[in-house]
């Protein structure tokens, strides 16, 4: 009896793993036709249709815009993931803000303040690269018209190779002319790839070293003298962009002020009533609802601030 009952089992044993077998083939042997059928259905008809609507993505002007100001900062990021980020942080801001505010503006607020920071980061960082260029775009500019016409005054590109491979230009520039440079080499957009160095340096200069390059690369004309005029003209107003340098300084600083007075008043207001202050600040949902909108208006003025820094000087 024993002996039945064990072969009856080693029979169930065996017609199961048999079924499971047969099952996960059956499965893959779908999922590889299904697979191949719509590599098939994409190879032969949406391929237009694929290129049509990612066109129409990166004319948004909001998607460009990302993603020229991702490119101009050197970030591995796509916009696609940039907006992921950005959605993630918003709704995270809503739910804490539903948990520690009780109307609906305060959770509102805290969604765009935390969906608007991977943004400012982009911006800061953005600002710190064109106040690091600003100063040294002249001796860069003086650097490539040598390699010009050291080149035959011909080929932009080779000029642009000489000037990179120089290595005679201070950190950022250097970086940013590497990127000009593999950007140009790629067989990219040209314009595109201008675009984004031009607001990589944030000055007029770049824009009309931008506007030369183009011709020469379109039209193959001589540009040395439009080079030595440009040159010549960002020597005569050295000391305009140094001032211009200094008030976006002056911006930046401003930026960060009310923060610190903000903090240096709960400090001391935590210092010297302690046990009121936790009351009023953080258990009462008015206290909290008062910082909040503190930290908004300060948001609000760093976001001007920021504004302001996209003038081109």
């Amino acid at each position: 009896m024993k002996a039945i009952l064990a072969i009856l089992v080693a029979v169930l044993f065996a017609l199961l793993f048999v079924a499971m077998r047969a099952g996960l083939e059956w499965g893959i042997d779908r999922s590889a036709r299904r697979r191949r059928l719509r590599i098939g259905r994409e190879r032969r008809e949406p391929a237009f249709i694929r290129v049509e609507a990612l066109r129409k993505l990166r004319d948004w002007k909001p998607y460009g815009h990302i993603a020229d100001v991702i490119a101009a900062v050197g970030v591995r990021m796509t916009p696609e993931a940039f907006a992921v980020v950005s959605l993630l942080l918003g709704a995270a801001g809503a739910a804490l803000g539903a948990l520690l505010f009780p109307s609906f503006r305060s959770v509102l607020l805290l969604a765009l303040m935390l969906g608007l920071i991977p943004y400012c980061w982009l911006r800061i960082r953005l600002v710190n690269r064109q106040m690091a260029t600003r100063l040294e775009f002249l001796p860069a500019m003086e650097l490539f018209y040598q390699c010009y016409l050291v080149t035959g005054r011909r080929h932009i590109r080779t000029a642009l190779q000489k000037t990179v491979e120089e290595r005679r230009l201070p950190g950022e520039v250097q970086a940013v002319f590497e990127q000009l440079y593999r950007h140009l080499c790629v067989g990219g957009d040209d314009e595109e790839s201008l675009r984004r160095f031009a607001l990589s340096v944030g000055n007029v200069w770049a824009d009309y070293f931008c506007s030369i390059v183009k011709v020469a690369l379109t039209e193959g004309n001589d540009v040395s003298d439009n080079l030595r005029e440009l040159v010549d003209d960002m020597r005569k107003t050295r000391l305009e962009d140094q001032a211009e340098r200094n008030k976006l300084l002056e911006i930046r600083i401003a930026n960060f002020t009310p923060a610190l007075f903000l903090l240096l008043f709960l400090g001391i207001n935590f210092r010297m009533n302690p046990e009121s202050s936790y009351l009023y600040y953080v258990a009462d949902p008015a206290g909290r609802s008062m910082l909040l909108q503190a930290v908004a208006m300060m948001f609000g003025s760093f976001l001007m601030g920021l504004y302001l820094s996209r003038r081109r000087l």
